[in-house]
């Protein structure tokens, strides 16, 4: 059996897509089940747990043999992870398949990379046979610069000239899905991009391209961009590490391209004018 967490959130939900599409059956892990069966595929079993509550986790992973461990981004996320791993141990899972973050390390230069690297650490030490997923910041994460696209012809964001490999969530979910479902990944830590390391006045031309306008890259000082987030009611804890984020991709260490998506998910990767394209109605469509 296996088990997935995280499989409301944003790559969870095209993770458990994947899954569906393989016709394979498996068990989530949620917080309400009567909440969540409304959207419940018929390969999937409900179970209701908590990562925050250890005790709620041992019926949640009876009978399993791989696991997803993927939390949410929050100050909680580290003692999540190592309370579903201890959890894990106890149960005798064969496999856990961490969803982690590009270059995780206890000594990354960002916040998220650091705290993942604690997950990562904890996992490798509690003996179990393990899968890191280290993707890149994802394509879809440009759906919350929509509202500015679509109304300003503009991207807002402060990016400066600095490149990244940004990646599609479907890319990634098919790269779990094959690790999830197949032997030999064990030990593995696989590096998930997208198939190019493009600039945020690159990624404008190929909104241009892609609606038919002309969007234009607004580099926004951060001062700036932590009061709009701010504003927009994005918690003071996460835009301090968003922008965290950003000073790292300015340093250009996330521009490394890997081919984990063909080698592993078995695909091409998704070019980014693609993903514009799947999404053109939320961005405002050609004119």
């Amino acid at each position: 059996m296996i088990l997935i967490t995280g499989g409301t959130g944003t790559a969870g939900r095209e993770i458990s897509k994947a899954l569906e599409r393989m016709g394979v059956r498996y068990r989530s892990l949620v917080r309400n089940r009567a909440k969540a069966a409304g959207s419940a595929s018929p390969n999937v079993d409900l179970v209701e747990a908590d990562l925050s509550r250890p005790e709620t986790l041992e019926a949640a992973l009876d009978g399993v043999e791989k696991a997803l461990l993927l939390t949410a981004s929050s100050p909680e996320a580290a003692q999540q992870e190592r309370n579903f791993i201890r959890a894990a141990k106890r149960a005798g899972v064969r496999c856990v398949v961490k969803f982690s973050a590009y270059g995780a390390s206890l000594q990354a230069a960002h916040f998220f990379g650091r705290q993942h690297g604690e997950g990562e650490r904890e996992l490798e030490d509690s003996g179990l046979p393990f899968t890191m997923l280290r993707p890149n910041g994802f394509f879809q994460n440009f759906l919350g610069n929509a509202g500015s696209i679509q109304a300003r012809s503009a991207l807002h964001a402060p990016a400066g000239d600095m490149k990244f490999s940004a990646v599609d969530v479907r890319d990634i979910a098919a790269v779990a899905a094959h690790v999830l479902t197949e032997p030999g990944h064990e030990w593995q830590r696989y590096t998930i991009t997208g198939p190019e390391a493009l600039s945020h006045a690159e990624i404008a031309a190929r909104f241009s391209r892609v609606l038919g306008r002309t969007i234009k890259f607004v580099d926004v000082p951060e001062d700036a961009a932590r009061q709009w987030m701010l504003d927009a009611g994005i918690s003071a804890w996460t835009v301090d590490k968003v922008l965290d984020l950003y000073r790292y991709y300015k340093t250009g260490a996330a521009s490394e391209v890997t081919n984990n998506v063909e080698c592993v998910g078995r695909k091409a990767p998704i070019a980014f004018q693609q993903f514009v394209r799947d999404h053109a109605a939320v961005f405002g469509g050609a004119s």
